[in-house]
Order: structure tokens, then C-alpha cells, then sequence
């Protein structure tokens, strides 16, 4: 056992009886039964935890959600999904939903985020691209939660919340709220406009993993049926790295090449689709920074704002070549005068 993990975590020692029962199950036939080791697999921004599992020169993931806080039936289900839709996911070995135990395959320790570089990022993007079509294909009304009008924008609104008056200490006045409820309208009605497909919803690098095939999907739990470009974004104007304009515009230019030959609805004028695609990713560049806020705060988890200039660089930039959305940029300049400078920077 890792020297992490505490001697009196309670729910560990639960799990880990629960896998050795479970592996043992799955070997019943050879009869022999697995002498595992535990270790920590990967952090999260959720409650749960996952723990890499070896025995006998093989490995698994087993998820820790506790119940009172997470549910696995989403996981489950989208895994399924994914699976049916040719990708390439952790299968589910072994589940207690009531306790919140999952047994997964392991897709490995690389991830794209790790060995994504200037040399081979067009490579490993291609692969992501056609594993995000094929997810789209599969999609279909009434079987994964709406992307709704209610859920944008609430998320939208963890940014005034967690962002604007937790950590800076800047909660809008009246004028700047009717100013960012303009805003987020327009950037929820552009949403609801765009025609739907399964949506991931955190698509992106630290999610995808080197694999064969290439590359393996982890923490879609999260999944809806909304915007169709909400991945897209994701996947290119990333939380933890940063590109190059026009070598992201040549990214969303080969997906949506790919996705018309596929037959998905991106439209036949680019332009239109580009827009699109760059006030989804405002939406979500305003949400993760409230939801980086609340995982310091409410969560305890340090250091997930130390990417949030990236998103306000994203989001300034998005703004500024907007007519319609140029007055966000007018709200960033007033809170920046009034936020304590140690707490906010461009």
C-alpha cells in the first residue's frame, strides 16, 4: 500500500476487501487468487478517488465515489454508451453502486496532457477528432440529460458566485450584474441554437489518454446532449495548455471538415460554425473560472486557479472581437481596479 494512503481511512480498507473479492471472482476459473497492491491512480476535482490495482503482472482502476456524494449510475451508463459508439473507454469489471465501488480496465499512465508537444500534437489531435465523431454519430434525444437553458446557466452563474465575489473579494454592483446578464444571455441562446449531439463535457488533454487505439476517454461521466461544439472547444482552447491561434483555427478547421464528410450538423460555412464555436468556449471559459474558484474554496484543492489568466485571456480575447459581447471586456477592467491585485491578474 502506498505510503499515501492513510491506516485509518476506513472507506480504503473497505474497498480494497471489496476488489480482492472481486478479483477473485474474476479468476474463479483459473483458481488462483490475486495477492493485489494498492496506489494512488490520479487526482480529481471531484470527490472521488481512483486507486491503480496490481497482481499478477496485470493492472485495474478502482473508483472510490462515495455515495453521499457521488453517483457511479451516470458513469456506468455513459461508459456503455461510449463503448457502443466505438470508442475506446475503461470497461466495468465490477460495480457496488450503493457503496460506490467501481472496478475498471486500465487505460494506462500517459496522458495526452503529458506527451502532447508542438512535434506531435496535429498527430494525437487527429485521433481525439475522429473519437469525438464517432461519439457524435452516436448520438440520440431523451437518452443523456438536456444541455438546457437551466444548466448553462447556472454554470454561467458560478462565475459572479466563486470567481468575482468569492476569490476577488468584487462581487458585480447592480450595473455590472445587468451587464453579465446580457451577456449570458447571448452566450446561452447561441448555444440552444446549435444543433445537438452527445457532448463529453470535458474533452480535453488531461482526459484523454495514450492508448491502442488512441486514445483512451476517462472522466465522461459528466455527459449530455447539447452543443455540438462544445467538445470541439474543449479539446483545443484547453484549461491546462495554451496554442497558438491559427494553429487552433486549423484544428476546428479539420474537425469540421471531417464532421460535414460524416454527415453531423456543423453547417457549410465555416465562419458561422467558428463563431459558434468561440462563444461556447466564452461560456466555458466563464464557468471554469467560478468552478476553479469553488474547488479552492469549498473543496480545499489548491492550485487549479493558477491557470485561470489563461481563461480570462481567452475570454478577453473572444470578447474583444465581438461586437455584441465587447462589454464584458468593459466589466474585466472595472473589477480588475477594484480586486486586490495579489488575487487577480491578465
Amino acid at each position: 500500500m502506498s505510503p499515501a494512503l492513510s491506516s485509518v481511512d476506513r472507506r480504503f480498507d473497505e474497498l480494497r476487501v471489496w476488489v480482492s473479492e472481486s478479483l477473485a471472482a474474476l479468476h474463479a476459473t483459473s483458481g488462483v487468487t490475486p495477492e493485489a497492491t494498492f496506489e494512488r491512480a490520479s487526482e480529481d476535482a471531484s470527490f472521488r478517488r481512483y486507486f491503480r490495482v496490481r497482481a499478477n503482472g496485470a493492472t485495474w482502476i478502482a473508483m472510490d465515489a462515495p455515495p453521499e456524494r457521488e453517483d457511479c449510475a451516470p458513469f456506468i451508463k455513459v461508459a456503455a454508451l461510449m463503448l457502443e459508439a466505438g470508442m475506446h473507454v475503461p470497461q466495468v469489471l465490477a460495480q457496488d453502486p450503493e457503496r460506490g465501488y467501481l472496478l475498471l480496465t486500465d487505460l494506462g499512465t500517459t496522458t495526452y496532457l503529458k506527451a502532447i508537444d508542438e512535434q506531435n500534437a496535429d498527430a494525437l489531435f487527429n485521433d481525439a477528432i475522429d473519437a469525438l465523431i464517432k461519439w457524435q454519430l452516436a448520438s440520440r434525444p431523451g437518452v443523456l440529460p438536456p444541455y438546457d437553458q437551466a444548466l448553462l446557466t447556472r454554470e454561467l452563474e458560478l462565475f459572479p458566485e466563486w470567481y468575482l465575489g468569492r476569490h476577488l473579494g468584487a462581487p458585480p454592483e447592480p450595473r455590472q450584474r445587468e451587464l453579465l446578464d446580457r451577456v449570458f444571455c447571448k452566450l446561452v441562446s447561441s448555444a440552444l441554437a446549435q444543433p445537438c449531439v452527445y457532448v463529453h463535457r470535458d474533452y480535453m488533454p488531461r482526459n484523454l489518454m495514450l492508448s491502442t487505439p488512441n486514445p483512451g476517454v476517462l472522466d465522461f461521466q459528466d455527459a449530455v446532449y447539447g452543443p455540438i461544439t462544445y467538445d470541439v472547444v474543449s479539446l483545443f482552447r484547453d484549461a491546462f495548455l495554451s496554442w497558438p491561434e491559427e494553429r487552433a483555427l486549423d484544428w476546428a478547421v479539420r474537425y469540421w471538415e471531417r464532421a460535414k464528410r460524416a454527415g453531423l450538423p456543423v453547417g457549410d460555412d465555416f465562419g458561422a460554425f467558428y463563431r459558434d464555436f468561440e462563444w461556447m468556449g466564452l461560456q466555458r471559459h466563464i464557468k471554469v473560472l467560478g468552478i476553479f474558484a469553488r474547488i479552492h474554496y469549498r473543496d480545499g484543492k489548491p492550485g487549479y486557479l493558477e491557470d485561470t489568466p489563461r481563461f480570462l485571456a481567452y475570454a478577453r480575447h473572444v470578447a474583444e472581437r465581438y461586437a455584441e459581447l465587447r462589454e464584458l471586456t468593459t466589466l474585466l477592467d472595472e473589477i480588475e481596479a477594484r480586486a486586490p491585485q495579489t488575487a487577480y491578474s491578465f
